[in-house]
């Protein structure tokens, strides 16, 4: 499992238009075969820095289920006139347990 944590800095004022350009374009991630689940966050210190946590199967699936095709050009061009500059995102694997197995009891995408 990887997960991308993308960091989004929106222009003063445009909050509001991002998280709904962001509500209606959520399908062309959340439907990209091997995306497990996605969240979006708002700041708390500065209201127009967001971070949208999502849940791949795999770097791979990633890349060929999303970057490399429309979905992810419908998707930038959706947000673009609210950016104030370009997203980060990283991506992050879990840590394994001595069990070898990540912890569900820590899984923040658990139900």
């Amino acid at each position: 499992m990887i997960l991308e944590v993308t960091l989004i800095d929106i222009l003063p004022g445009r909050e509001d238009d991002f998280v709904a350009a962001y509500q209606l374009a959520r399908p062309l991630i959340a439907g990209a075969e091997g995306c497990r689940g996605l969240r979006l966050k708002r700041g708390t210190e500065s209201s127009t820095r967001f971070a949208l946590l999502v849940e791949w199967d795999s770097m791979e699936a990633q890349d060929h289920n999303f970057r490399r095709t429309e979905r992810n050009a419908q998707w930038r061009a959706s947000i673009a006139a609210t950016l104030a500059q370009p997203p980060l995102a990283e991506y992050f694997t879990d840590l394994p347990l001595d069990s070898g197995r990540p912890d569900p009891d820590h899984d923040f995408f658990a139900a």
